[in-house]
């Protein structure tokens, strides 16, 4: 069963014909193809959303995917997160430069030189240096994200504050404390008083208990056959990590929370959810991003991930929890939004599909070819790269195999030793420091990962996997 609808938003301009038929079609060849369970699509063009779906949202119980079903959205959360920081800086409540142990003293990290400097502006744009894999469970009551901040306490750094990019889910729990203390509420109430009731989002909800009204998605892994299998689980996430990776909501909810973003910050009543400033300084420029591939970003706002398609500026963010995966685009030249939610099997090579004709017809946006080697890979001289790379619970060694090929060992150590075995992976060169890896697990196709190697401010080489960066530990 596959449905489709359209909903009248009114905006200024010609109203663009946008081909249900055609785009249904597409997306339930490419979900086919892909081996996704069930997706949904929202798109805003020519001043209206348009929604779709296809597929299951269960592959065990055989309930079909419709436009009002509910999504993990995963990561795409930090967007909602950024959001209220934004509306507290807005209202001169926070200050994004002043550092953050001014408004939360019980924040440290394991170096007492950047508990003492690391600053809110960081904790958005992903320079604090602080890791991603910090793993606490606060329980389900009030108190589990401060819960949370506190056991972070000490925690290890990727990398200096300041000297890169490192992508880090806990600075965004971090941030999310920020939100409770300046507002006095959760984070869960802040988000449903500040922007989900002036929205009138009423398909976007945090508490796993609040979905049970909706349709919601399972997720789907790899199985034994082609097809994904339903996961063991519905949701590993503890409520404390909400404000990085818990909001589930509809596609169209998402889309019209980037809407608000699109009208510098009002909401479709006129109301100013955010002032235009806030919403400007969330979509300029940061930090330049050295893995270009993970997440399609070429670099990184006060929240937003930022794309520049052969000089067509976009922003947005994309997601994922256990077997769900999210994507989130916007165009704001052409006045375009894009959201896709699905629950597995090879959803991004989906996302690239389906986005690369959806955003070529309606907003003229060529994206980048799939990330693979080039059929002739050059020739790279690895000896400055060869050695020991480490961040919070990794090591990545890089070495040459017996065949004089270069070789890297993923291996989970301290409080994350028992995550997995390590991987061991295949280098193939796309250039003197971006390396396509291949031999990390099943991944539906998906075979190359990117492996990147870059240096930071201070001068010390790295090594970015996952768009986290592992300091290099054995310079000579």
């Amino acid at each position: 069963m596959t449905v489709c609808g359209s909903r009248n938003h009114p905006a200024e301009g010609p109203v663009v014909t946008f081909p249900h038929a055609h785009w249904q079609a597409r997306l339930d060849a490419l979900r086919a193809t892909h081996h996704v369970p069930g997706a949904t699509l929202a798109v805003f063009t020519g001043g209206r959303i348009h929604e779709l779906a296809s597929g299951l949202l269960h592959g065990g119980t055989g309930v079909e995917a419709t436009t009002d079903s509910v999504f993990q959205l995963g990561s795409i959360a930090k967007i909602y997160t950024a959001t209220l920081v934004m509306q507290l800086a807005d209202a001169g409540e926070l200050d994004l430069d002043a550092p953050v142990i001014e408004v939360l003293p019980e924040f440290s990290v394991a170096d007492p030189e950047a508990t003492m400097s690391i600053t809110t502006r960081q904790l958005l744009s992903h320079t604090s240096g602080l890791t991603c894999d910090f793993t606490y469970d606060g329980g389900r009551g009030d108190d589990c994200v401060a819960r949370y901040v506190r056991a972070a306490r000490n925690v290890a750094l990727d990398c200096p504050p300041g000297t890169a990019l490192s992508y880090s889910s806990v600075g965004y729990n971090i941030l999310g404390r920020i939100v409770e203390v300046v507002t006095g509420r959760t984070w869960d109430q802040a988000l449903k008083e500040r922007i989900v009731a002036p929205l009138g989002l009423t398909h976007t909800m945090t508490l796993p208990e609040e979905a049970l009204a909706f349709r919601t998605a399972m997720g789907h892994l790899p199985g034994e056959g082609v097809d994904p299998e339903p996961a063991p689980a519905w949701d590993r996430m503890p409520r404390s990590a909400g404000p990085s990776g818990r909001v589930l909501a509809t596609a169209a909810d998402v889309l019209r929370l980037a809407k608000m973003h699109l009208d510098g910050g009002a909401a479709p009543d006129g109301t100013q959810i955010l002032g235009p400033d806030a919403v400007g300084a969330m979509q300029r420029r940061e930090v330049d991003v050295p893995d270009r591939w993970t997440v399609s970003a070429d670099s990184w706002g006060l929240g937003w991930s930022l794309y520049d398609w052969n000089g067509i500026r976009g922003y947005g963010h994309d997601g994922a929890s256990i077997g769900q995966y999210g994507y989130l685009r916007v165009v704001p030249g052409a006045d375009v939004i894009v959201v896709l939610l699905t629950n597995g099997g090879a959803a991004h090579l989906l996302y690239a599909d389906l986005l690369r004709e959806l955003l070529l017809d309606l907003a003229d946006v060529r994206m980048p070819p799939a990330f693979a080697p080039p059929a002739q890979p050059p020739a790279v001289d690895m000896a400055p790269l060869l050695g020991t790379y480490r961040r919070e619970g990794i090591v990545v060694t890089v070495g040459l195999g017996p065949d004089g090929a270069p070789r890297l060992l993923y291996e989970f150590v301290d409080g994350m030793q028992d995550f997995s075995p390590p991987l061991a992976m295949d280098l193939t060169p796309v250039s003197g420091t971006v390396f396509a890896a291949s031999g990390a697990g099943p991944s539906f196709g998906e075979d190359w990962m990117p492996v990147v190697f870059a240096t930071l401010a201070d001068g010390t080489p790295c090594c970015y996997i996952g768009m986290r960066c592992a300091p290099r530990v054995d310079v000579r």
